[in-house]
């Protein structure tokens, strides 16, 4: 898709990383065990327990000096304005019909 739009900024992935981890939205089956996994600055939901990945999504800025800057963070339902999908959705007669286990779109 990069290609395919001519964008020309540098893409990259927390894929292989600890980042996931240490911004604490992926767990390790320890941690979730545990019940002691923190998700949005508190414990995380007793619905989430069997999950190892939850939603989040950072924003950074790298100054002139070469240092990296932490700008923005929004954990669960603060994603929405990322995924164009909600904003369709939410105009549909049964809206996003997020009754299932997790209450997400995902169910």
């Amino acid at each position: 898709m990069r290609g395919r739009m001519g964008w020309k900024f540098p893409f990259v992935s927390s894929y292989h990383s600890e980042f996931n981890y240490d911004f604490n939205v992926s767990f390790t089956r320890e941690d979730v065990a545990s019940g002691q996994t923190l998700y949005n600055f508190s414990r995380a939901p007793e619905w989430a327990a069997e999950i190892e990945d939850l939603s989040g999504d950072s924003v950074f800025y790298k100054d002139e000096a070469g240092q990296i800057l932490h700008t923005y963070s929004t954990f669960g339902r603060g994603g929405e304005e990322f995924l164009g999908i909600y904003r369709i959705l939410d105009v549909m007669p049964k809206g996003r019909d997020e009754n299932g286990p997790y209450r997400s779109l995902a169910d």
